[in-house]
């Protein structure tokens, strides 16, 4: 559950998504000029990063996913 992906293609630069973000899960990047997904483990799946994109760029998964932690050594 959280913000899943950014279309990059779509996203104006409007920082408008980075600033509607509570969890500062948002940034962005100014030698792109686009947002990207910072902090995704922050995400609290509030929407509000979604709602305020006026080009649709943001998605934001609903659906509750089990994430398995990956061993750092074998």
């Amino acid at each position: 559950m959280g913000v899943r992906r950014i279309d990059f293609d779509l996203c104006n630069g409007c920082r408008i998504c980075v600033e509607a973000c509570p969890m500062d899960v948002l940034r962005f990047d100014e030698a792109t000029d686009k947002a990207f997904i910072k902090y995704i483990g922050d995400c609290q799946a509030c929407l509000l990063c979604e709602m305020s994109c006026p080009v649709g760029a943001i998605y934001v998964s609903p659906d509750y996913e089990r994430r398995i932690p990956v061993p750092l050594y074998y």
